[in-house]
């Protein structure tokens, strides 16, 4: 083992680039037998800041989510390129800056994305090792469940995952209502039957975000061997031949290197990780020279593929006083807050997403095409502040879209934004499909579970009724969840960038570990998917063998 504190030259096995959702599971996973060092290196600051403790409670209390994404201290704030089928929109595209990336920063869904979508990775791209009964161990090695351990979930790992117990008769209505529009009900959208109406997880635990950081990097953070630099971007990483030797970074206003001894892991996430592999020399190569970066192996993937859950919303006025959107009042919030700071309990003890769904848009999809979240209020935003009024708002994403975008770098600069263009509904099934979507979110407001509830539409407009005037609605109003993925993709292929143990194509010791590897967007939320990745990679990393695949039974409703 290497010790960063007797070497005077910065060196360590492994350096992790990024100390994200993926990043803080790879240092905990890496370093726990204690055989080897590890450095992290952050762009971001710790998630504790003592000369700003409401900024750190609100990064901490679940229903501070809806400040702390908006807080471009902890946020890179990036926006999409012009999207040409979105009426030329700029997309709001937060990404969480830092430790914890953007788990410290999201709403705290936990969804693993259907059994299905891993096997279609091992059917059509050949990743034999990355099929749903391989990875469901490592889903569970991740995870410790409110639920309890059974077949599918997890009861032991370091991940805190609690079944929302929000009460509110929205959530019955909802739930009510899809048994009574036929989109059906499931107990665990993670267990046997991963279809239907239902109570979502989230990554909280003890009233409190449960982030990558609180639960992977902050174990690995006590032992010796690890070593964490915040505030610090990495401008390359460097080679010599087939090899990554070490990174080039910035911290506290000098640019220093640090040595690999073992192998580097970039962590980046799906927009920054194939920006840092572009500024190193490795991409396209053309594109690279047109902006004075010499190649150091062409792989034209690098940013290619890039995909995302384009979303619609529906919203309604309430005709009873059930909503939560008093929380935002004076009195109410710090009634709120103090019985969380001291009972660990309460609204803001919620992520608000406590009900969700995957759903058919139509009857030829072998599984749900389509994901809700549902919020017992209606909100917007002015600025960064939310305002909530009386009413409730039904989100419903397109799990599984075919267009697809690139990241690029607009100049060699590390410090300049790479560009982000989506692509956005340039497939004409991405449309299609959201229009289904609008049509399934209205079938199961309009079911008489609603009655007593359901007011005026706020949005869209009520006097929106044929395809065409969806279609531009959905152009005008869609928005990005925020699950942007696919920019370094695993494969053999040439636009594959790493191969199923997730090595950089043409390295020895370099991997690329995060969203960005995922070959086609998972149906779900990718936190928890971006975990299990890691949790795989490390083993791969550290040359163990893998957990033993786990066959267990669903229920499929189209099969």
């Amino acid at each position: 083992m290497t010790s960063y504190k007797e070497n005077k030259k910065l060196e360590f096995d492994f350096i992790i680039l990024g100390a994200g959702s993926a990043g803080c599971v790879l240092a905990n996973r890496l370093s726990e037998d204690g055989k080897f060092s590890v450095l992290v290196i952050e762009a971001g600051p710790m998630d504790v800041n003592y000369l700003k403790p409401i900024e750190t409670l609100l990064i901490h209390m679940p229903a501070g989510v809806y400040h702390a994404y908006k807080n471009p201290a902890i946020n890179w704030n990036y926006k999409t390129e012009k999207e040409q089928n979105c009426v030329n929109r700029e997309l709001d595209l937060p990404r969480g800056k830092i430790i914890g990336g953007s788990s410290s920063i999201n709403s705290m869904v936990y969804m693993r994305g259907h059994p299905l979508d891993y096997d279609s990775w091992s059917s059509k791209y050949g990743l034999k090792e990355w099929s749903f009964d391989k990875c469901l161990p490592y889903f569970k090695k991740c995870e410790n469940s409110d639920r309890g351990e059974n077949e599918w979930r997890g009861g032991n790992g370091p991940l805190g995952v609690t079944r929302g117990k929000l009460q509110n008769p929205l959530f019955d209505a909802l739930m009510q209502a899809g048994e009574q529009s036929g989109q059906g009900t499931s107990e665990d959208l993670n267990g046997y039957k991963p279809e239907g109406i239902a109570r979502l997880d989230s990554t909280t635990k003890n009233g409190m975000r449960c982030s990558a950081a609180t639960a992977h990097l902050r174990p690995a953070l006590k032992r010796q061997n690890v070593k964490l630099v915040t505030n610090a971007l990495v401008h390359r990483i460097l080679f010599k031949k087939d090899l990554a030797e070490g990174v080039e970074y910035k911290h506290l206003g000098s640019v220093k290197t640090a040595h690999a001894n073992n192998s580097i892991i970039v962590s980046c996430g799906a927009i920054k990780s194939p920006q840092l592999l572009m500024l190193s020399g490795i991409g396209p190569a053309d594109h690279l020279r047109s902006i004075g970066i010499e190649p150091a192996i062409n792989l034209s993937g690098v940013g290619k593929n890039l995909q995302d859950h384009l979303l619609v919303a529906t919203g309604f006025e309430c005709t009873k006083d059930v909503t939560i959107h008093k929380i935002t009042q004076p009195h109410y919030k710090l009634a709120a807050g103090l019985k969380w700071l001291i009972t660990r309990r309460g609204i803001v003890s919620s992520n608000v997403w406590e009900m969700g769904g995957q759903v058919f848009g139509n009857h030829k999809e072998k599984y749900p095409n389509l994901q809700y979240h549902f919020a017992a209020a209606y909100n917007k935003y002015i600025g960064r502040k939310i305002v909530l009024s009386q009413g409730f708002l039904l989100q419903c994403d397109q799990l599984r879209p075919k267009s697809r975008g690139e990241v690029m770098l607009k100049s060699n600069n590390p410090y300049e934004s790479p560009s982000s263009f989506f692509n956005y509904l340039s497939h004409p099934h991405d449309i299609k499909e959201l229009r289904e979507a609008y049509k399934k979110m209205t079938e199961i407001i309009s079911q008489p579970a609603f009655d007593e509830f359901r007011g005026k539409r706020i949005s869209p407009s009520p006097d929106i009724n044929s395809d065409s005037e969806i279609d531009l609605w959905i152009r005008e109003t869609a928005t990005s969840d925020y699950h942007p993925c696919g920019t370094c993709k695993m494969g053999e292929d040439p636009e594959a960038v790493v191969n199923e143990n997730l090595q950089v194509h043409g390295f020895k010791n370099l991997y690329v570990v995060d969203a960005s590897v995922m070959p086609d967007v998972v149906s779900g939320n990718l936190n928890a998917p971006t975990q299990m990745i890691a949790e795989r990679a490390s083993d791969f990393i550290l040359d163990k063998k893998q957990l033993n695949p786990l066959k267990v039974n669903f229920h499929f409703q189209n099969n």
